[in-house]
């Protein structure tokens, strides 16, 4: 599974004063790359389903920012089959720790 990548411009007014003073042909702003992963699950670190790949993927980035489910739905299963958000959190760190 290939991770989703998007890339947004960030604004900065410091950027747009300097382009009013400066008057450039053209302004670049900085941008941020956000990469979709797929969960880990326990296990990840050694291996388990397709863990290593997963944990490769973070291995490049800069920064982390978990998104956990906090909600029921009976259409959506949830890994570990009861949605605990506590629990998801502590895998996932314990995993990020033993992987690093």
């Amino acid at each position: 599974i290939e991770p989703n990548t998007g890339v947004v411009p960030v604004p900065d007014l410091r950027l747009d004063a300097l382009a009013k003073i400066v008057n450039p042909q053209k302004v670049l702003p900085t941008t941020m790359e956000f990469v979709d992963i797929a969960g880990l699950v326990a296990g990840a670190s050694r291996g388990e389903g397709l863990g290593n790949k997963f944990l490769a993927n973070i291995r490049e980035t800069d920064a982390i920012g978990h998104v956990v489910r906090c909600f029921e739905n009976d259409n959506i299963v949830h890994v570990s089959g009861k949605v605990d958000p506590a629990d998801d959190i502590a895998v996932i760190n314990t995993e990020l720790a033993l992987a690093d």
